[in-house]
């Protein structure tokens, strides 16, 4: 392969730069510019917030739900597939999907041993 055959990714990529270059600029220019306190606070369906959010703090639990959630769709997706081609590869890949599954299923206890699943009231 020539480095001819990658100009055409590399003009590309450079008109991707250019333009996201050029659009943060002039919306840097055309915005307005007024931050004061009460749009910075944090904003809970139009009441004020209160408890811990009213001090800026967050509860975890439910982000790392939100995030163990994301993980195993993904690895859910890988599913499909395996499962379209797992006559063609035969012994070897039903082993490595084993193993996959195995490795899904030791991160699942370790999330419900650490009691990320539980969620509290």
């Amino acid at each position: 392969m020539s480095a001819m055959e990658f100009l055409p990714v590399l003009v590309m990529i450079a008109g991707i730069v250019l333009v996201a270059m050029a659009t943060l600029f002039v919306s840097s220019l055309l915005r307005p510019s007024n931050p004061y306190p009460a749009k910075n606070a944090p904003y809970e369906c139009g009441m004020d917030p209160s408890g811990e959010a009213a001090a800026g703090r967050f509860r975890v639990p439910f982000f790392i739900l939100a995030i163990l959630l994301v993980v195993f769709d993904v690895e859910a997706m890988f599913l499909f597939p395996w499962a379209v081609v797992l006559k063609e590869i035969g012994l070897v890949g039903y082993v490595e999907m084993f193993v996959f599954m195995l490795l899904l299923l030791v991160g699942f206890a370790y999330a419900w041993l650490k009691g990320a699943l539980e969620w509290e009231a």
